[in-house]
């Protein structure tokens, strides 16, 4: 009879680990899944993504320096950058591919056509 019941109790036990088991690494997969996209959720529980450094590829301050935005937009957005000396409208789309200095890459759009 005590056998009985230890086995039962054992049965039992062992379904409630697999499940609290199972949770753990779904949550843990979800959270490593958010993490990789950039959407980890903030502590308000809005979806929150890094702020990159970008440097638009071939464009130039009036000083002479390279120009560098930051954004928190992910990877293939095309942004629109007014020219300095001029009305002219360049655009760079941002990519994931990281430069020398440590800032990710905006490559003109124009350079393409």
């Amino acid at each position: 009879m005590l056998n009985d019941v230890i086995a039962g109790s054992i049965a039992e036990v062992l379904g409630g680990l697999a499940v609290v088991a199972f949770v753990g690494l779904d949550a843990r997969a979800r959270r490593r899944r958010a993490a990789r996209r950039g959407t980890a959720r903030g502590e308000d529980g809005a979806a929150t993504r890094p702020a990159r450094t970008y440097t638009l590829i071939g464009a130039r301050a009036p000083d002479g320096h390279a120009v560098q935005i930051v954004s928190s937009r992910p990877a293939g957005t095309v942004i629109a950058r007014q020219e300095p000396a001029g009305d002219r409208r360049r655009r760079f789309e941002l990519t994931d591919a990281i430069l020398s200095d440590g800032t990710y890459a905006a490559e003109p759009l124009d350079w393409y056509r």
